[in-house]
């Protein structure tokens, strides 16, 4: 009866307007895009961070050239 996603999302915003009202929806849709949002650039700052300490790492770590 409920095999496909559609079919599972057409019930969960029926019961999002039973339980929060028509007017409330697109309040609670527009915070939840800023929360992915903020989610989505958290993890990008956090994985540039992580190149650069991987970078620096690996360069620190990198031999000289014979030392004379």
């Amino acid at each position: 009866m409920f095999d496909s996603i559609d079919d599972w999302l057409i019930i969960a915003v029926v019961a999002g307007i039973l339980f929060y009202g028509s007017s409330k929806i697109p309040q609670l849709a527009h915070s939840l895009g800023r929360s992915v949002g903020e989610f989505k650039k958290g993890r990008l700052e956090s994985e540039r961070e992580l190149k650069a300490e991987q970078a620096s790492t690996s360069n620190a770590s990198a031999p000289s050239g014979p030392a004379h």
